[in-house]
C-alpha cells in the first residue's frame, strides 16, 4: 500500500458504461481525487466522454495517456483484450491501477499482471469485484466459518440471463474471443464470489454450447462465435464437496439466479436477484429467512477502497490480483475441459 497523501490524478482508459456509471463519479466523490484525462477507442468517443464529465485532456491512444506525467493512477474500463497491456504499462510507469472485472483474456495474462504488481508492491493494483453478492458476503463467510453448514457437501450455482435465442442479433463483444478471451457470461465473477464462501475448486469438468455458430460483426461480416452461451460445470472443491455451476444466456423463462450451499448440518440459499438469504439446520422443517442488519450488509465501495488503499488506510479486499488469477485459471480450465473432454486440475498448469 502507498502512503500517498497528495492529489490522486486519475486517467481513464476506456470510459464505457460501467466506468461512466460508477468509476468516474464515485472516484470524483472521494476527497483529493481528480479525473484529468481519458482515452477511448477513438478520439471522437474520448471527446464525447470528456465533454460529458468535464475531463480536461483527451489522448488519442491509451499508451499516450499512461505515459503522460499528468496522472498517478489509471482506471481501466476497456474490454478484457487490453487489461493486461494497460495494467503492466501503468505499473511500470509507477501508477496505481483500478482495472475492470474479467481480469484478463487468459490465465497467462493474469499471471503477468500479478507479477507486474509484485514488482511494484508500493502501488495499488485492484480489480473491480463481483458485485452481486456484496450484500451477503460477510454474513455467509461468518455463518460458514462458525459451522452453520458443518462440512460442505454440495454447492449449486445457477446464474441465468435467460431469453430465447435471437438468431439475427449481431455479434456482441462478450461473444468475441478476440476481445473477451476465455471469459464466458458472468462465470468468472460468480466463481469469485463462491471462492469467498467455500474456497477454490481443485478439479473442473465442463460442457459448453453455442446456439448460433456465426453472427455478423459491426461491419456486417459473418464471424465465428467462439464464446459459449451455455455452460454446465462440475467441480471438486479444494476443501471438500462437489459443485454444480450453470451459466446461460439461452435458458428462456428460467428461474432467477440463486445459490444453494448444502452441508452436513445446514443448508443456505442465496437469492441473488431478490437480495435475500435463507437458511435451515438439522431438525428444521423448512428454510427461514436470515435477516442481515444494515451495518452488516455490504455494498459497493470499490472506488473508496481504491483511494483508501492508495492513502494507506486499508488493504484491497475486493478484489486483489491474486483472486483475479484464480478466477482466470478457472475460466481457462472450463474452456480446456470443454474443448478436450477432460477433467482439468487446478491450480492451472500454463501451456
Amino acid at each position: 500500500m502507498s502512503g500517498d497523501a497528495g492529489t490522486l490524478r486519475v486517467g481513464v482508459v476506456g470510459a464505457g458504461a460501467n466506468t461512466r456509471k460508477y468509476h468516474i463519479p464515485k472516484l470524483r466523490a472521494q476527497p483529493g481525487v481528480e479525473i484529468v484525462s481519458v482515452a477511448n477507442r477513438t478520439r471522437e468517443s474520448g471527446e464525447r466522454a470528456a465533454k460529458e464529465f468535464g475531463i480536461p485532456r483527451v489522448y488519442d491512444t491509451w499508451r499516450q495517456l499512461v505515459e503522460a506525467d499528468d496522472t498517478n493512477a489509471i482506471c481501466i474500463g476497456t474490454w478484457p483484450y487490453l487489461h493486461a497491456a494497460v495494467t503492466i504499462a501503468a505499473l511500470a510507469r509507477g501508477k496505481h491501477v483500478l482495472c475492470e472485472a474479467r481480469m484478463a483474456m487468459n490465465a497467462a495474462e493474469a499471471h503477468a499482471m500479478l507479477e507486474a504488481s509484485r514488482r511494484a508492491p508500493h502501488l495499488v493494483a485492484q480489480l473491480v469485484p463481483a458485485p452481486h453478492t456484496l450484500w451477503a458476503d460477510a454474513t455467509l463467510q461468518s455463518l460458514i466459518a462458525d459451522g452453520y453448514l458443518g462440512d460442505v457437501l454440495a454447492v449449486e450455482v445457477r446464474a441465468t440471463q435467460g431469453k430465447f435465442v435471437e438468431r439475427e442479433a449481431p455479434l456482441h463483444w462478450r461473444q468475441d474471443g478476440s476481445l473477451s478471451g476465455f471469459n464466458t457470461l458472468n462465470m468468472g465473477i460468480w466463481y469469485e464470489a463462491m471462492m469467498r464462501w467455500v474456497g477454490p475448486a481443485a478439479r473442473v469438468s465442463a460442457m459448453t454450447s453455442v446456439a448460433v455458430p456465426k453472427r455478423r460483426d459491426a461491419s456486417g461480416v459473418p464471424r465465428q462465435v467462439t464464446v459459449p452461451d451455455h455452460v454446465d460445470i462440475l467441480v471438486e472443491l479444494e476443501r471438500g464437496g462437489i459443485g454444480h455451476l450453470r451459466f446461460s444466456s439461452v435458458t428462456a423463462l428460467a428461474p432467477a439466479s440463486e445459490v444453494w450451499l448444502f452441508g452436513t448440518e445446514g443448508t443456505l440459499r442465496v437469492e441473488a436477484d431478490a437480495l435475500r438469504l435463507w437458511g435451515g439446520r438439522r431438525g428444521d422443517g423448512a428454510l427461514s429467512e436470515i435477516a442481515i442488519s444494515a451495518e452488516r450488509r455490504g455494498g459497493w465501495r470499490v472506488e473508496e477502497e481504491f483511494v483508501n488503499a492508495v492513502r494507506g488506510k486499508e488493504r484491497v479486499t475486493r478484489t486483489a490480483f491474486d483472486d483475479g488469477v484464480r478466477y482466470m485459471e478457472f475460466t481457462e480450465a472450463v474452456a480446456r475441459s470443454a474443448a478436450r473432454g477432460e477433467t482439468i486440475r487446478l491450480p492451472l498448469t500454463l501451456a
